[in-house]
């Protein structure tokens, strides 16, 4: 960036009241000299995003996202930065500072192509209707079923099979050279036969990207013949696996809707809109791809993906678990339908119609199922070394997820599926697996003999431990972050400890996750390269962390630390089991009909107790 562009941001920042531009997005109430309100990046129900207007920026305490108005148009709007500048340029009416020369050469060239490519779409939208076009006009009317308001908004067209394509745009001046660079001709192999259109015979659909600039062509066969459809190549505009068909339509209905339905293609996305689900997107001709779902990400953080529910779409889901999984993030997943009778989303709406696509929406299955239906699927479960099999296979799926909160969590649900399905079964599948009923309540309910209910203790999930998770205050937290910073050894000690606790979702925690996650990611963590790499993403939470100064300065011995926080942590689980100790207590005398359970547990709270007071450092 040169100087002078430099100057035109930090004007236009300074110019730009980022509560307005967040403002339109997020409904905001004023705190102070602070704007809160709920976070649009993830889901929340109490507000933690707030905006700085003196500073200019906004930061999430949920999910950490921080930055000024352009990173918010960027990251809400998913524009490129030069895109969001000039948005808000125009807003405050500033012209941009003319870029330098090599930039504006680029600039000027990639206008150039997305001229020609203008040019393609009108020649191919006025051979529809014209004679030689009618067999595909008659195609999207009568075999498709789409009214003319439909072929006009997504720009449907017909490309002859008489190379009129490359004449068209010769006579405009357009050489070779640059039609061949945008796909749009194709030359042979044997070089006295001249180029040809490289779409021939086929209707015509056009690949927008999100300001609305032609960028790629998708074709259909009208006959028999292969392939059925034919996609424009990679060229200077075109990349394939960022793109998804139909997000410059769909983005402000699946942002204003929080609802994105990802179909497996073209024709699937234009017959949603025309039953009016005008959030559909697609993938172009390939396997949805991890930038695919960050960018739909952009618009909903649930989005969810339609197959069909013939073998061939449930491989396609299955396929994509693997690409979601590493880059799953708080807040952010994917949901899947599987639409029966071997119909696509097209074939559904014109025969069964919009009513019953709806409930196949309101019945989405959860990414969580999809997985384990994968670890499942066409496996034997006879013998112990079938079901072994399925549970290594199933940790190793789970180990593909990078966030370590969430496979924790991931984790924690197989093992309980694992268990439910594989183990002592029979007495658990009537339980609930989810439900927040106490457990001395669901042991009410199923007359369980000692035996059973010890084994149905042991295998509750974490959210049904015999002690409560205590929560951590963020004051000790930091303590413990401070030491394993200047100690990484004790990250390893403790990690596995921490996981007893509710850390709660403060930035200290996520700092405290990061530093496990970057852990597991080394064998050796030096003390340096640990605060560095966290300042990437907590530079200011870092430089605020007194508790790390503090034990600079006081040269803190490592066992002091260890000691210090073995025994807070001791403190805090002794407290949590005195509170569930006297609700046991309360339960005992006031509950007749629970009294035995609470006994039970009453006695097993306090053998932990005694566990942990003769524990040793």
């Amino acid at each position: 960036m040169n100087d002078d562009f430099a100057k035109f941001i930090d004007e236009l920042r300074s110019r730009v009241s980022i509560s307005e531009v967040v403002g339109e997005k997020v409904k905001l109430q004023k705190r102070g000299r602070e704007y809160t309100g709920l976070c649009p990046f993830h889901q929340e129900k109490t507000p933690s995003f707030t905006i700085n207007e003196s500073k200019g920026f906004y930061h999430c305490f949920g999910c950490g996202a921080h930055g000024d108005a352009v990173t918010f148009l960027m990251n809400k709007d998913g524009l490129p930065f030069i895109d969001a500048v000039k948005k808000l340029a125009a807003r405050v009416g500033m012209t941009l500072p003319p870029l330098s020369k090599e930039n504006q050469e680029a600039a000027q060239h990639r206008k150039s192509l997305y001229e020609i490519m203008e040019m393609a779409a009108v020649f191919y939208e006025k051979n529809l209707y014209m004679p030689v076009g009618a067999q595909g006009l008659n195609y999207f009317r009568n075999k498709r079923g789409l009214s003319d308001d439909i072929i006009k908004k997504f720009r449907l067209g017909y490309a002859p099979n008489n190379n009129g394509l490359k004449a068209e745009l010769a006579s405009k001046g357009v050489s070779e050279q640059d039609m061949a660079d945008l796909g749009l001709i194709t030359s042979p192999e044997d070089t006295t036969r001249t180029p040809s259109d490289f779409f021939r015979d086929r209707v015509m659909i056009p690949i927008m990207d999100k300001q609305k600039n032609i960028i790629a062509f998708g074709g259909r066969i009208l006959g028999d013949g292969q392939p059925k459809y034919l996609n424009s190549p990679e060229t200077p505009v075109f990349n394939k696996r960022r793109i998804l068909y139909n997000m410059n339509n769909a983005r402000e209905p699946a942002y204003a809707q929080k609802r994105l339905i990802i179909c497996e293609g073209y024709m699937d996305v234009i017959a949603l809109d025309s039953f009016n689900f005008g959030y559909a997107v697609a993938p172009l001709g390939t396997a949805l791809t991890e930038e695919q779902i960050i960018e739909a990400w952009k618009v909903c953080a649930n989005p969810t993906l339609c197959f069909d529910g013939d073998g061939a779409g449930v491989k396609a889901a299955i396929r994509s678990v693997d690409r979601v999984l590493p880059i799953l993030r708080a807040g952010y997943s994917v949901n899947y339908i599987f639409l029966k009778e071997k119909k696509d989303p097209d074939e559904l709406l014109h025969t069964l119609g919009p009513a019953v696509f709806e409930r196949y929406l309101s019945r989405a299955k959860p990414l969580v199922d999809i997985l384990w239906h994968k670890c499942k699927m066409n496996k034997e479960t006879e013998t112990p070394e079938q079901k072994a099999l399925i549970e290594k296979e199933t940790y190793e799926e789970v180990a593909k997820i990078k966030d370590n909160q969430i496979r924790n969590y991931y984790m924690q649900e197989m093992k309980k599926r694992i268990y439910y399905t594989f183990g002592k079964g029979a007495d658990f599948q009537k339980l609930r697996q989810n439900s927040p009923t106490p457990p001395q309540q669901q042991i009410q309910r199923q007359p369980f003999t000692k035996t059973q209910f010890k084994t149905y203790q042991n295998a509750l999930p974490k959210s049904y431990n015999l002690v409560k998770k205590p929560p951590l205050t963020d004051l000790f937290l930091r303590k413990i972050v401070a030491a394993m910073m200047i100690f990484p050894q004790l990250i390893k000690q403790y990690e596995e400890q921490l996981m007893s606790f509710d850390i709660g979702t403060s930035a200290t925690a996520k700092i405290l996750n990061e530093i496990i996650e970057l852990n597991q990611e080394s064998e050796h963590l030096d003390s340096e390269i640990l605060i560095e790499k966290l300042k990437l993403n907590y530079k200011s939470e870092i430089e605020n962390l007194w508790e790390l100064d503090m034990y600079r300065l006081q040269k803190t011995d490592e066992r002091d630390l260890k000691h210090e926080i073995s025994e807070g942590l001791k403190n805090i689980q002794l407290k949590q089991i005195d509170i569930d100790i006297k609700e046991c207590m309360t339960l005992m005398k006031n509950n007749p009909s629970e009294a035995e359970d609470a006994m039970k547990r009453y006695q097993q709270l306090n053998v932990e107790r005694n566990k942990i007071l003769q524990s040793v450092e």
